[in-house]
C-alpha cells in the first residue's frame, strides 16, 4: 500500500469584462481548463472588478485571475483594477484575452494601457493559457524564461498568443 498525499488543485479565477455578456468562449475556456486539472471558479458574464476582488479575497490559493473580453471594451471595466491590485484584494496575476480592443486595427498602445491598468499578461490564443499560468506560478516574482517571449516578466508586459 502506498501513501501519497493528493496533489492540490491548481486554482484560477475566471470571468468576462463587465459591460460584456458574451458567455460562449468564458464557457469554452472554462471546460478547457478543467480537463487541463484546474479549479475554475467562474463568475461569468459581465463581472465587475469589485466582484473579481471579492472572489480573489474568498480564494486566497487562487494563482490568476482571467479577465475575457469580445466586445472591445476591457479597458473601461478594468478601470478599477490597479486600485484593487494596491489594496492587496486582487493578490494574483490578472490574465486577459479576447477581443481586446474596439475595430478591426489593433494596437500596441492598447496592450499598453491593459498593462497600465494592472493587467500581468495578455493571452490571444486561450490554448496557451496552461501554458502562461505554469510561467506565472513558476516565475513567482522571477523573469520568465524565453518561453514566454525574451525579456518577458512575471509583473507585466508579457504577451502571449
Amino acid at each position: 500500500m502506498s501513501w501519497t498525499t493528493p496533489t492540490p488543485r491548481r486554482v484560477v479565477i475566471l470571468g468576462v469584462a463587465a459591460s460584456d455578456c458574451h458567455v460562449v468562449a468564458n464557457q469554452l475556456i472554462a471546460r478547457f481548463l478543467r480537463d487541463e486539472g484546474f479549479e475554475v471558479e467562474n463568475l461569468g458574464a459581465c463581472t465587475p472588478v469589485e466582484e473579481f476582488a471579492l472572489a480573489c479575497v474568498r480564494r486566497p490559493e487562487a494563482e490568476a485571475l482571467l479577465v475575457g473580453s469580445l466586445n472591445g471594451h476591457i479597458h473601461e471595466d478594468l478601470r478599477g483594477l490597479r486600485e484593487a491590485k494596491r489594496s492587496g484584494r486582487v493578490h494574483c496575476p490578472v490574465v486577459v484575452g479576447g477581443n481586446l480592443s474596439v475595430g478591426s486595427s489593433k494596437s500596441v498602445l492598447s496592450d499598453q494601457r491593459l498593462y497600465a491598468l494592472g493587467v500581468d499578461r495578455i493571452v490571444h490564443d486561450p490554448a496557451g493559457l496552461p501554458t502562461v499560468l505554469t510561467e506565472l506560478r513558476t516565475a513567482g516574482g522571477r523573469a520568465v524564461g524565453a518561453a514566454a517571449g525574451a525579456g518577458a516578466a512575471w509583473s507585466g508586459h508579457a504577451r502571449a498568443s
